[in-house]
């Protein structure tokens, strides 16, 4: 489990434009972030994500509330949940009593090793190149409006290579 932090945008920046002429009120605002909460199963590679405006640790325990149940819809049931050692996967009590009631073991990775939890940070990459710098949008509404087809392309369609060229719902099927 982790998360990515998306710039918000009210037009295409001039990466895909190429005009870099901005006006002073457009130069003012402040449009903020938002956040890719995602969840990737280590053996399927079935991802689950949502973009909340923050990452506070209410946010996580309810998305990986819904995460959970979206898992189990597909007959997955977790074990172990590994996070990285950040303050809201770590001192959160509501996440905490959430893992205890499912019976997930909450395991954390080594500080300044996010090798560690590399599978969700391949997906972060690929979800970034794939769906969230990969096209051009109109605005970061359209970009978070895109992003459930992207997460069916991924999980139902796109052929991963550790999967002998297959998408992760083939490893879910075949259990």
């Amino acid at each position: 489990m982790d998360t990515k932090r998306y710039v918000r945008f009210t037009r295409p920046g001039h990466a895909v434009t190429g005009d870099r002429t901005r006006s002073g009120a457009e130069k003012r605002q402040q449009v903020g972030h938002e956040y890719a909460h995602a969840i990737i199963d280590d053996h399927t590679r079935l991802a689950y994500s949502e973009l909340h405006p923050d990452e506070r640790a209410d946010t996580v325990a309810s998305f990986t509330r819904r995460a959970l149940a979206w898992y189990a819809r597909h007959g997955i049931t977790a074990k172990r949940a590994l996070t990285d050692n950040a303050w809201n996967y770590t001192h959160s009590q509501r996440l905490k009593e959430l893992l205890a009631a499912a019976d997930v073991t909450h395991l954390t990775i080594t500080p300044h090793r996010p090798q560690t939890n590399g599978k969700i940070e391949r997906f972060h990459q690929t979800m970034a190149r794939e769906w969230g710098y990969g096209l051009s949008y109109l605005s970061s509404t359209h970009r978070a409006e895109a992003l459930p087809h992207w997460l069916n392309h991924y999980n139902e369609h796109r052929p991963h290579s550790a999967l002998g060229n297959r998408p992760p719902i083939s490893r879910v099927r075949n259990l």
